[in-house]
């Protein structure tokens, strides 16, 4: 693992009050990897380059990170594209059985990425989804779906669950997410670039 070193100061980026933390490494030669970790930005960049090329590289990386998320966050939509993709989802997977009464994102969800009360057929999916890859999202709604058809988690419940044909996959996405944010390491996939 190439040893890294931490910038004294973090640098604020403008405009959004964002944390960015900026980490050189003697053993990066070209590449430039960015990602979030513990709500800051983190760009890692080779030790040889110089002020200039950093705030160059800093600024590149930042910017192809805000699009990712927010070419996400489009492809997901609000609460009414949720619920068609919820729709979608039980119908493709578990026969259009599942017919949920709301789906909508909700911020207040730290330790869930979703939740269903099959009482009143609402599904709740928690905001820090939406910049994940969207496998992982239908992934949580297929699951939060086959609660309103079976309200524990028994084997007939992971058999329905396993219709969804990525779901062992987006399981272990959502793992990973879960051990690197335990361990203070970065919970989403980097955005890397090679300098020219």
């Amino acid at each position: 693992m190439p040893r890294t070193t931490r910038d004294a100061a973090a640098l604020p980026e403008p405009g959004d009050g964002d944390v960015v933390e900026v980490r050189r490494s003697s053993r990066r030669r070209r590449t430039v990897t960015a990602y979030r970790e513990s709500g800051r930005t983190v760009v890692l960049i080779p030790a040889a380059f110089s002020p200039a090329e950093e705030q160059r590289w800093v600024a590149q990386m930042v910017a192809k990170l805000r699009i990712r998320e927010e070419r996400r966050k489009r492809s997901l939509g609000g609460d009414a594209e949720l619920m068609a993709r919820a729709r979608a989802l039980s119908a493709a997977h578990l026969d259009g059985l599942a017919e949920p009464a709301s789906v909508r994102w909700v911020d207040n969800q730290h330790r869930r990425w979703g939740s269903c009360t099959p009482a009143d057929r609402t599904i709740r999916l928690s905001s820090r989804l939406q910049s994940m890859p969207e496998y992982v999202v239908d992934y949580v709604l297929v699951h939060e779906l086959v609660h309103l058809l079976e309200p524990g988690h028994d084997e007939r419940f992971w058999a329905l669950v396993a219709r969804y044909p990525r779901a062992e996959r987006a399981r272990g996405f959502l793992e990973g997410v879960e051990l690197a944010a335990t361990a203070g390491a970065a919970g989403e996939e980097p955005v890397s670039d090679l300098d020219d």
